[in-house]
C-alpha cells in the first residue's frame, strides 16, 4: 500500500511542480535605459575597470539614452598591526558617486570596502592589493547597474 502511495504522490508531484508559475527574468528586458556616454573622476584603475563593465550597456540604441559621470574615490588605510608595530592588514574602501540623467543631474553613490594581507615581499604586496581593488570595482560595477535599472524601471 505504501508503495502504490510512493509512486502516486511522485507522479502528483511530478506534474505539480513544472507549473508552479515560476519565470525567471531575463536581465536584457529588464534593463531600459542606453548609456550613452561615461565619464570618470578620480582612481585611474577603478574608473577603467568600471567604465568597461559598463560599456556593453551603451549598444542598445532603441532604449532612452543616459549620460553617466562618476566620481570615485580610493581610500587606503590601515587595517591591523602587530605587536612590533608593522602593518599586517590594509583596508580599502572604494566610494563611487553615480550621476546620471539627461538634463537632470541625479545622483546616487555606491561603496564597497575590502581587507587585505601584507606579505613578506612587497610585489606579492601589491598584488594583493590589485587583486583587491579589481573584486571591489567589479561588484562596484554590478551595484551601479542594479541601481540604475532600479531607478529607470517600475516594477
Amino acid at each position: 500500500m505504501t508503495r502504490k502511495f510512493d509512486k502516486f504522490f511522485l507522479i502528483i508531484l511530478i506534474f505539480l511542480i513544472p507549473n508552479c508559475g515560476f519565470k525567471v527574468v531575463k536581465q536584457s528586458e529588464i534593463i531600459n535605459f542606453n548609456i550613452a556616454n561615461i565619464s570618470t573622476v578620480g582612481d585611474n584603475r577603478i574608473g577603467y575597470r568600471v567604465k568597461n563593465k559598463l560599456i556593453p550597456y551603451s549598444k542598445n540604441q532603441k532604449k532612452d539614452p543616459i549620460f553617466l559621470e562618476l566620481e570615485i574615490k580610493k581610500n587606503k588605510s590601515i587595517r591591523e598591526k602587530s605587536k612590533s608595530n608593522e602593518v599586517t592588514k590594509y583596508q580599502i574602501k572604494i566610494e563611487i558617486v553615480v550621476k546620471y540623467g539627461n538634463r537632470s543631474n541625479e545622483r546616487f553613490s555606491v561603496s564597497n570596502t575590502g581587507n587585505y594581507s601584507v606579505s613578506t615581499q612587497h610585489s606579492y604586496t601589491l598584488t594583493n592589493e590589485k587583486k583587491l581593488i579589481k573584486l571591489l570595482s567589479d561588484d562596484l560595477a554590478e551595484e551601479i547597474i542594479n541601481g540604475l535599472v532600479q531607478r529607470f524601471n517600475d516594477i
